[in-house]
Protein backbone atom coordinates (compact mmCIF):
# COMPACT_ATOMS: atom_id res chain seq x y z
CA UNK A 1 0.00 0.00 0.00
CA UNK A 2 1.74 3.29 -0.96
CA UNK A 3 0.85 6.11 1.77
CA UNK A 4 1.34 9.92 1.21
CA UNK A 5 2.63 11.53 4.74
CA UNK A 6 2.11 15.90 4.47
CA UNK A 7 3.39 18.04 7.37
CA UNK A 8 5.93 16.74 8.92
CA UNK A 9 6.09 18.75 12.19
CA UNK A 10 5.70 17.39 15.60
CA UNK A 11 3.01 15.52 15.92
CA UNK A 12 3.93 13.54 12.62
CA UNK A 13 7.38 12.75 14.13
CA UNK A 14 6.17 11.75 17.48
CA UNK A 15 2.87 10.04 16.97
CA UNK A 16 2.61 8.83 13.16
CA UNK A 17 5.87 8.18 11.62
CA UNK A 18 7.07 5.89 14.26
CA UNK A 19 3.70 3.49 13.71
CA UNK A 20 3.42 4.26 9.90
CA UNK A 21 7.40 3.57 9.14
CA UNK A 22 7.55 0.18 11.00
CA UNK A 23 4.59 -1.23 8.69
CA UNK A 24 6.81 -3.62 6.37
CA UNK A 25 3.20 -3.32 4.23
CA UNK A 26 3.09 0.01 3.31
CA UNK A 27 5.30 2.09 0.77
CA UNK A 28 5.48 5.81 3.02
CA UNK A 29 6.11 8.95 0.69
CA UNK A 30 6.57 12.26 2.47
CA UNK A 31 6.25 15.53 1.06
CA UNK A 32 6.67 18.90 2.02
CA UNK A 33 8.12 22.05 0.40
CA UNK A 34 10.32 22.33 3.35
CA UNK A 35 13.78 20.83 2.14
CA UNK A 36 15.76 20.77 5.36
CA UNK A 37 12.47 19.01 6.88
CA UNK A 38 11.98 16.88 4.50
CA UNK A 39 15.64 15.83 4.36
CA UNK A 40 16.05 15.30 8.24
CA UNK A 41 12.45 13.30 8.60
CA UNK A 42 13.18 10.99 5.26
CA UNK A 43 16.96 10.68 6.99
CA UNK A 44 15.01 10.03 10.60
CA UNK A 45 12.54 7.22 9.45
CA UNK A 46 14.83 5.85 6.33
CA UNK A 47 12.01 6.92 4.22
CA UNK A 48 13.46 6.95 0.48
CA UNK A 49 10.34 8.31 -1.10
CA UNK A 50 10.32 12.33 -0.97
CA UNK A 51 9.03 14.77 -2.39
CA UNK A 52 8.65 18.64 -2.64
CA UNK A 53 5.03 19.16 -2.60
CA UNK A 54 2.05 17.65 -1.96
CA UNK A 55 1.03 18.50 -5.57
CA UNK A 56 4.69 16.97 -7.15
CA UNK A 57 3.74 13.81 -5.39
CA UNK A 58 0.00 13.56 -6.84
CA UNK A 59 1.47 14.23 -9.72
CA UNK A 60 4.65 11.97 -9.65
CA UNK A 61 2.63 8.83 -8.55
CA UNK A 62 -0.71 7.53 -7.45
CA UNK A 63 -1.60 6.65 -3.91
CA UNK A 64 -3.77 4.11 -1.89
CA UNK A 65 -3.95 6.86 1.15
CA UNK A 66 -2.80 10.25 2.72
CA UNK A 67 -2.22 11.39 6.03
CA UNK A 68 -2.54 14.74 6.85
CA UNK A 69 -0.82 16.60 9.64
CA UNK A 70 -0.01 19.96 8.49
CA UNK A 71 -1.44 23.27 10.35
CA UNK A 72 -5.10 23.72 10.56
CA UNK A 73 -5.66 26.54 8.75
CA UNK A 74 -4.10 24.30 5.96
CA UNK A 75 -6.22 21.27 6.50
CA UNK A 76 -9.24 22.47 4.22
CA UNK A 77 -7.20 23.07 1.08
CA UNK A 78 -5.14 19.50 1.24
CA UNK A 79 -7.95 17.77 2.32
CA UNK A 80 -9.85 18.63 -0.45
CA UNK A 81 -7.32 17.86 -3.25
CA UNK A 82 -6.85 14.58 -1.71
CA UNK A 83 -10.46 13.82 -1.86
CA UNK A 84 -11.06 15.42 -5.59
CA UNK A 85 -8.42 12.74 -6.12
CA UNK A 86 -10.32 9.85 -4.63
CA UNK A 87 -7.50 9.22 -2.07
CA UNK A 88 -9.03 7.90 1.01
CA UNK A 89 -7.56 10.74 3.58
CA UNK A 90 -6.90 10.51 6.82
CA UNK A 91 -6.29 13.94 8.76
CA UNK A 92 -5.81 15.01 12.28
CA UNK A 93 -8.38 16.67 14.23
CA UNK A 94 -10.21 18.97 13.35
CA UNK A 95 -11.11 18.73 9.92
CA UNK A 96 -11.16 22.53 9.40
CA UNK A 97 -11.74 25.50 12.34
CA UNK A 98 -15.39 26.33 11.35
CA UNK A 99 -18.17 24.12 10.83
CA UNK A 100 -19.01 25.50 7.43
CA UNK A 101 -16.11 23.72 5.96
CA UNK A 102 -16.33 20.61 7.97
CA UNK A 103 -19.88 20.32 6.31
CA UNK A 104 -18.23 21.00 2.35
CA UNK A 105 -15.10 18.50 2.65
CA UNK A 106 -17.76 15.64 4.38
CA UNK A 107 -20.03 16.01 1.68
CA UNK A 108 -17.62 15.96 -1.18
CA UNK A 109 -16.03 12.91 0.61
CA UNK A 110 -19.49 11.56 0.34
CA UNK A 111 -19.68 12.95 -3.15
CA UNK A 112 -17.14 10.99 -4.40
CA UNK A 113 -17.54 7.82 -2.22
CA UNK A 114 -13.77 8.56 -0.29
CA UNK A 115 -12.88 7.83 3.00
CA UNK A 116 -12.37 10.79 5.29
CA UNK A 117 -11.09 10.16 8.98
CA UNK A 118 -10.33 12.79 11.44
CA UNK A 119 -7.48 11.69 13.94
CA UNK A 120 -9.57 11.41 17.41
CA UNK A 121 -6.90 8.94 19.30
CA UNK A 122 -8.52 8.99 22.44
CA UNK A 123 -11.83 6.96 20.92
CA UNK A 124 -8.85 3.98 20.73
CA UNK A 125 -6.39 4.60 23.68
CA UNK A 126 -6.93 1.50 25.70
CA UNK A 127 -7.64 2.68 28.83
CA UNK A 128 -10.74 5.14 27.34
CA UNK A 129 -11.83 2.47 24.93
CA UNK A 130 -12.33 0.11 27.94
CA UNK A 131 -14.81 2.60 29.88
CA UNK A 132 -16.91 1.99 26.13
CA UNK A 133 -20.70 0.97 27.55
CA UNK A 134 -19.56 0.05 31.16
CA UNK A 135 -23.47 1.54 32.46
CA UNK A 136 -22.09 4.13 33.59
CA UNK A 137 -24.50 7.36 34.18
CA UNK A 138 -22.10 10.48 35.03
CA UNK A 139 -19.01 10.90 32.88
CA UNK A 140 -16.63 13.87 33.50
CA UNK A 141 -13.25 14.72 31.75
CA UNK A 142 -10.76 17.60 32.51
CA UNK A 143 -8.19 19.14 30.57
CA UNK A 144 -6.51 22.19 31.30
CA UNK A 145 -3.72 23.97 30.20
CA UNK A 146 -1.09 26.10 32.01
CA UNK A 147 -1.07 29.54 32.07
CA UNK A 148 -2.22 29.38 27.73
CA UNK A 149 -5.72 31.73 27.28
CA UNK A 150 -6.13 31.88 23.60
CA UNK A 151 -8.69 32.89 20.98
CA UNK A 152 -12.24 30.76 21.22
CA UNK A 153 -11.67 29.48 18.28
CA UNK A 154 -8.18 27.93 18.45
CA UNK A 155 -8.96 27.13 22.12
CA UNK A 156 -11.81 25.22 21.03
CA UNK A 157 -11.03 23.22 17.57
CA UNK A 158 -7.45 23.05 18.30
CA UNK A 159 -7.80 21.71 21.79
CA UNK A 160 -11.17 21.39 23.52
CA UNK A 161 -12.57 19.10 20.65
CA UNK A 162 -10.89 16.20 22.26
CA UNK A 163 -13.10 16.62 25.31
CA UNK A 164 -15.97 16.86 23.19
CA UNK A 165 -15.66 13.90 20.75
CA UNK A 166 -14.47 11.81 23.90
CA UNK A 167 -17.32 12.79 25.75
CA UNK A 168 -19.61 11.83 22.24
CA UNK A 169 -17.87 8.36 22.31
CA UNK A 170 -18.13 7.66 25.62
CA UNK A 171 -22.42 8.78 25.56
CA UNK A 172 -24.11 5.43 26.29
CA UNK A 173 -27.09 6.76 24.17
CA UNK A 174 -28.32 10.39 21.90
CA UNK A 175 -27.22 13.84 23.02
CA UNK A 176 -30.60 14.99 24.19
CA UNK A 177 -29.61 18.41 25.80
CA UNK A 178 -26.41 20.15 25.62
CA UNK A 179 -25.14 23.36 28.08
CA UNK A 180 -22.03 25.68 27.39
CA UNK A 181 -20.49 28.04 29.87
CA UNK A 182 -17.26 29.77 29.30
CA UNK A 183 -15.18 32.78 30.21
CA UNK A 184 -14.11 34.83 28.66
CA UNK A 185 -11.39 37.99 29.75
CA UNK A 186 -9.80 40.70 26.81
CA UNK A 187 -11.27 38.69 24.04
CA UNK A 188 -9.26 34.95 25.12
CA UNK A 189 -10.51 32.00 26.77
CA UNK A 190 -9.74 31.11 29.70
CA UNK A 191 -12.18 28.33 30.69
CA UNK A 192 -14.81 26.58 29.09
CA UNK A 193 -17.54 23.88 30.57
CA UNK A 194 -19.74 21.35 28.33
CA UNK A 195 -22.79 19.52 29.68
CA UNK A 196 -24.48 16.86 27.54
CA UNK A 197 -27.78 14.69 28.91
CA UNK A 198 -29.11 11.85 27.25
CA UNK A 199 -31.57 9.41 28.80
CA UNK A 200 -30.34 8.27 32.44
CA UNK A 201 -26.62 9.97 31.84
CA UNK A 202 -24.84 13.53 32.20
CA UNK A 203 -21.37 13.98 30.44
CA UNK A 204 -19.28 16.98 31.39
CA UNK A 205 -16.42 18.30 30.29
CA UNK A 206 -14.06 21.32 31.47
CA UNK A 207 -10.78 22.91 30.56
CA UNK A 208 -8.87 26.03 32.09
CA UNK A 209 -6.19 27.67 30.28
CA UNK A 210 -5.19 29.33 33.05
CA UNK A 211 -4.27 26.22 35.54
CA UNK A 212 -1.50 25.95 37.05
CA UNK A 213 -0.51 22.39 35.44
CA UNK A 214 -0.79 20.77 31.87
CA UNK A 215 -3.20 18.04 33.11
CA UNK A 216 -6.03 15.16 31.84
CA UNK A 217 -8.39 13.08 33.73
CA UNK A 218 -11.27 11.21 33.11
CA UNK A 219 -14.15 9.70 35.37
CA UNK A 220 -16.47 7.46 34.77
CA UNK A 221 -19.19 7.08 37.30
CA UNK A 222 -22.15 5.13 37.80
CA UNK A 223 -23.10 1.00 39.37
CA UNK A 224 -20.86 1.86 42.92
CA UNK A 225 -17.90 2.03 40.57
CA UNK A 226 -15.95 5.26 39.97
CA UNK A 227 -13.13 4.42 36.98
CA UNK A 228 -10.62 7.05 36.25
CA UNK A 229 -7.72 7.69 33.75
CA UNK A 230 -5.16 10.40 34.96
CA UNK A 231 -3.25 11.40 31.68
CA UNK A 232 -4.14 8.78 29.84
CA UNK A 233 -0.85 6.55 31.25
CA UNK A 234 -2.75 5.47 34.87
CA UNK A 235 -5.94 3.79 35.19
CA UNK A 236 -7.73 3.54 38.55
CA UNK A 237 -10.99 1.98 39.52
CA UNK A 238 -12.43 2.20 43.18
CA UNK A 239 -15.35 -0.06 43.69
CA UNK A 240 -15.08 0.35 48.24
CA UNK A 241 -11.24 0.20 47.96
CA UNK A 242 -9.22 1.58 45.33
CA UNK A 243 -6.80 -0.22 42.65
CA UNK A 244 -3.98 1.64 40.69
CA UNK A 245 -2.84 0.44 37.40
CA UNK A 246 0.21 1.71 35.61
CA UNK A 247 1.14 2.00 31.43
CA UNK A 248 4.11 -0.79 31.82
CA UNK A 249 7.57 0.31 30.94
CA UNK A 250 7.63 -1.24 27.67
CA UNK A 251 3.93 0.07 26.74
CA UNK A 252 5.04 2.68 23.71
CA UNK A 253 2.96 6.23 24.01
CA UNK A 254 1.39 5.72 20.40
CA UNK A 255 -0.21 2.33 21.98
CA UNK A 256 -0.96 4.23 25.14
CA UNK A 257 -2.56 7.09 23.44
CA UNK A 258 -4.06 5.33 20.47
CA UNK A 259 -1.67 6.25 17.41
CA UNK A 260 -1.18 2.63 16.52
CA UNK A 261 -4.83 0.90 17.02
CA UNK A 262 -6.29 4.21 15.04
CA UNK A 263 -3.92 4.11 12.15
CA UNK A 264 -4.25 0.62 12.04
CA UNK A 265 -8.10 1.25 11.75
CA UNK A 266 -7.82 3.57 9.27
CA UNK A 267 -6.05 1.41 6.74
CA UNK A 268 -7.86 -1.53 7.46
CA UNK A 269 -10.95 0.98 6.63
CA UNK A 270 -8.88 1.43 2.94
CA UNK A 271 -8.32 -1.78 2.85
CA UNK A 272 -11.68 -2.75 2.83
CA UNK A 273 -13.01 0.59 1.24
CA UNK A 274 -15.52 1.81 3.76
CA UNK A 275 -17.67 4.58 3.92
CA UNK A 276 -17.14 8.03 5.51
CA UNK A 277 -18.69 7.74 8.50
CA UNK A 278 -20.34 11.12 8.39
CA UNK A 279 -22.07 11.63 12.02
CA UNK A 280 -18.87 11.00 13.70
CA UNK A 281 -17.23 13.95 12.09
CA UNK A 282 -20.20 16.62 12.02
CA UNK A 283 -21.35 15.62 15.34
CA UNK A 284 -18.25 16.99 17.02
CA UNK A 285 -17.73 19.52 14.42
CA UNK A 286 -21.25 21.41 15.37
CA UNK A 287 -20.54 21.45 18.97
CA UNK A 288 -17.41 22.93 19.11
CA UNK A 289 -18.93 25.91 16.57
CA UNK A 290 -21.33 26.10 19.06
CA UNK A 291 -19.03 26.50 22.14
CA UNK A 292 -16.91 28.94 19.65
CA UNK A 293 -20.06 30.81 18.80
CA UNK A 294 -21.24 31.19 22.86
CA UNK A 295 -17.77 32.53 23.38
CA UNK A 296 -17.03 34.96 20.81
CA UNK A 297 -20.27 36.53 21.95
CA UNK A 298 -19.12 36.83 25.24
CA UNK A 299 -16.22 38.55 24.01
CA UNK A 300 -18.18 40.94 22.04
CA UNK A 301 -20.33 41.58 24.93
CA UNK A 302 -17.46 42.13 26.84
CA UNK A 303 -16.04 44.92 24.62
CA UNK A 304 -19.06 46.96 24.21
CA UNK A 305 -19.74 47.64 28.34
Amino acid sequence: MRVLVTGLGDIARKAYLPVLSALPELEVHLATRDKMVLHDVGRMFRVQHVHASIDHALAATTFDAAFVHAATSAHPALVRMLLERRVPTFVDKPLADNFAEVRQLVALAERHATLLRVGFNRRFAPDYAALRDTGANLIVMEKHRHRQPDTPRRVVFDDFIHVVDTLLFLAPSAVLRHTIETHVERGLLKAVTLMLAGDGYTAIGTMHRDSGLDEERLDVIGGGVRQSVLNMAESVRSAGTECRHRRGDWTSVGRQRGFEAMCADFLLAVRDKHPTIAADILSTHEICEAITCHAEAEARDCTTE
